[in-house]
């Protein structure tokens, strides 16, 4: 077994793609050593997405993974009468793709402008298999979507609309803006990454229960709204409390 210690990274020998990626350090790939960044970056890329774009569909074959670095990808589920459900969110830095699995079980589309570093399977597979530390990072992106997906049940199940549409918006900022946490009492503004229709459709609402709500959110001074699209959460603890987080 390689020692690991005697390899660690120095930002000299990081190959330039990385050295410039800003998702490294709390990716993925912030685990990996120079040596193994290399070996990354011989066959990877990266490419930006347009909103809407099919990244890959369910039950694809699973041919390349892929690091998110800028935007949010949507992941959805089709009933065999058409009708979708979005069921999961992911923004940077997180790992899109099941790693170890053949296949896709889910549809992943771009949420908005989306960049992302793809690599082959074959390549990342090898890594999680020679790197305990990087089995580790996902295994830890894993349970924390898992503890995601879990309170989003309980919002999706037992909280109002008004509560549904304010927890989305706490959700948002948070994966966006992660230092947000370590500054309470200061405003913060995001674009939102998804349209009316698709926030309606990830809350199990319809598109007029969602800006009737935003509306009311707004009245309320918890937050902002400019052009529809950007958010200034001014009052965060109220904002907390109108999600019945408080």
């Amino acid at each position: 077994m390689r020692d690991r210690h005697a390899s660690a990274v120095n930002d000299e020998d990081v190959p330039a793609l990385c050295r410039q990626c800003e998702a490294r350090h709390r990716g993925i790939c912030g685990v990996l050593t120079a040596a193994d960044l290399r070996v990354l970056s011989q066959s990877s890329s990266q490419k930006l997405y347009d909103k809407g774009t099919t990244l890959v569909a369910a039950g694809d074959t699973n041919e390349h993974y892929a690091n998110v670095l800028e935007g949010v990808v949507k992941l959805t589920k089709t009933l065999r009468d058409g009708r979708q459900q979005i069921v999961g969110l992911q923004f940077a830095p997180d790992f899109l793709g099941r790693a170890m699995a053949k296949t896709s079980p889910v549809d992943a589309a771009t949420a908005s402008q989306v960049k992302l570093c793809r690599f082959p399977r074959a390549v990342i597979e090898r890594l999680i298999n020679e790197v305990p530390e990087l089995q580790g990072r996902l295994f830890g992106q894993v349970l924390g979507q898992l503890d995601e997906a879990r309170d989003w049940i309980l919002t999706l199940g037992r909280k109002t609309a008004s509560e549904k549409v304010a927890s989305f918006l706490l959700l948002i900022e948070h994966h966006i803006d992660p230092t947000s946490c370590d500054a309470e009492g200061q405003p913060t503004t995001f674009e939102l990454p998804l349209s009316r229709s698709d926030i309606a459709d990830f809350l199990g609402l319809t598109l007029e229960t969602v800006s009737r709500q935003m509306t009311r959110l707004r009245q309320s001074g918890a937050i902002s709204i400019v052009h529809s699209r950007t958010i200034t959460i001014r009052d965060k603890a109220l904002l907390k409390e109108l999600a019945g987080d408080d």
